[in-house]
């Protein structure tokens, strides 16, 4: 059965659509009527996402009715442009109808049976885990098989209710749908665009089960690249707690267990950050030399490094994180007892040594070098977690997101590299800092990076930079395409060199 498609008079879909249109609005502040003519949908529920989705409709230009179980107590939580009224009332003349309520409760509404006959329901359902572990159809085949006579569409589940009162500036502005109707869809994609979201068609009916699972996910794209941030953590903690506490605590009697909540953490994040920032490149410069080495770009990449290259953004995020964590911390050490007793301590021992002016000309540069890279490296750190918000990523075209990600990137961890350089300066080749024959935890750090940037210059010589340029283009080494003309069975096999 066809449905003719709702039309919104308002459909500017823009991001920042208020929630409340001006021309909706009374002297007093209040909600005025819809005019007469505006297409009318109706919700069936009266809980904080109906609520939500009526203020929104009603902004949007839309006449809306929602079908209550008790009207009188719930007519106050509604815009006073919406109509509340009982549910037989509400599904008389919408075509649209919003289902704004749980699985559980939709045995209640088959004595209205006869009144959604032809109409298009709109499940905005979504099951618990457990729920959706239990059941093997979706809520929104469920409807569908008790009403059979409507057409279902699976719609507005991934958008939440703070979602649809700040308007689609402040959230997701996707809204996934299927359907077994594509009139049905083309009605509620209409919809969706007038209230400023985007239809995404997700195919039939089938598929809510998919949709309905994506709610349910709690960053996906997050396990691995937290899992690794972790594992790294937890390395670092504990080579850095052999190295600056059990060491001294074994060798000389000396406790210094107190280092333990803010020192050994503030010198692990730096080596967590630096790491994880060099594992953002190093799968680019693993997949530009797998590139060289096949001579092709046509080939699959093996699925550990597509996956690699497709976490790179949660990476460079944590390592981020780190390295402003490692700032914050920095910067809580002078207030710390620890550090107050150590300057009392060598003021004492100066005045002991009978020594007036105590200044090392090498390690004041070392110092102020060493603190400028890390607060260029931070800062440009900083660029790249900022435009890696959709918002702003949106925002700049193709050129000026690889430079910011790509170019900067390469600063960001080149300024690095000098700010752990300048840290260690001369202490990798003095005994003294081999505790237990460990290496400093900042060697150790160096390995990755180097490899990438050594990898990134090699790649910028002639020899390499202009065959890989090639290869991107669509260059195969080898690369004969053959392919018959479908012209003559006389013609000779041509043979086309791409």
């Amino acid at each position: 059965m066809s449905h003719q498609p709702v039309v919104a008079t308002k459909m500017s879909g823009e991001m920042d659509k208020p929630l409340i249109s001006r021309h909706l609005l009374d002297s007093d502040g209040s909600l005025a009527e819809v005019p007469s003519e505006a297409p009318k949908v109706g919700i069936l529920g009266s809980g904080d996402f109906a609520r939500s989705l009526a203020a929104r409709l009603v902004s949007s230009g839309f006449s809306v009715v929602v079908g209550s179980r008790n009207p009188k107590r719930t007519a106050g939580l509604f815009p006073s442009a919406a109509q509340v009224t009982f549910q037989a009332d509400a599904v008389e003349s919408p075509d649209v109808i919003f289902v704004a309520m749980f699985r559980e409760h939709y045995s209640s509404l088959c004595g209205l049976s006869d009144q959604l006959a032809g109409k298009i329901l709109v499940d905005v359902s979504n099951p618990t885990e457990q729920e959706h572990l239990r059941h093997h159809e979706s809520n929104a085949e469920y409807l569908a098989s008790l009403f059979p006579t409507c057409t279902v569409v699976k719609a507005f589940n991934v958008i939440s209710a703070w979602t649809l009162q700040s308007g689609p500036r402040d959230g997701n502005r996707q809204v996934p749908m299927c359907s077994d109707q594509p009139e049905a869809k083309r009605a509620v994609s209409e919809v969706v665009r007038a209230m400023g979201f985007m239809p995404v068609d997700m195919g039939s009916l089938a598929s809510a089960r998919e949709v309905e699972a994506m709610p349910l996910r709690l960053l996906p794209g997050w396990k691995v690249p937290a899992l690794l941030a972790l594992g790294l953590f937890t390395f670092f903690y504990v080579y850095n707690f052999i190295r600056d506490v059990l060491q001294p605590y074994v060798r000389d009697g000396k406790s210094k267990f107190y280092k333990l909540p803010v020192s050994v953490v503030n010198t692990t994040l730096p080596c967590v950050a630096y790491v994880l920032l060099s594992l953002v490149y190093l799968p680019g410069v693993l997949a530009a030399a797998l590139q060289l080495r096949r001579g092709t770009k046509y080939r699959r990449f093996p699925d550990w490094l597509d996956h690699w290259l497709q976490h790179r953004k949660q990476l460079g995020l944590l390592s981020f994180l780190c390295a402003a964590l490692h700032a914050l911390y920095s910067f809580c050490l002078p207030l710390g007892r620890v550090n107050r007793y150590e300057v009392v301590n060598l003021a004492i021992k100066q005045v002991l040594a009978n020594k007036s002016h105590l200044w090392i000309e090498e390690e004041v540069w070392r110092m102020e070098i060493y603190l400028s890279l890390g607060v260029l490296a931070l800062g440009t750190l900083s660029l790249l977690a900022v435009t890696s918000l959709p918002s702003i990523a949106n925002s700049l075209n193709w050129r000026e997101f690889s430079f910011v990600q790509s170019t900067l990137g390469f600063v960001a961890l080149v300024l690095s590299t000098l700010h752990t350089l300048t840290y260690g300066w001369t202490r990798a080749f003095e005994d003294s800092h081999y505790k237990f024959y460990l290496p400093p935890t900042f060697t150790l750090t160096l390995l990755v990076p180097c490899v990438v940037i050594l990898a990134k210059a090699l790649f910028l010589l002639p020899c390499f930079s202009r065959r890989l340029s090639r290869i991107r283009r669509g260059w195969e080494k080898d690369g004969a395409t053959k392919f018959m003309l479908p012209m003559d069975h006389a013609l000779a096999q041509k043979t086309s060199h791409v």
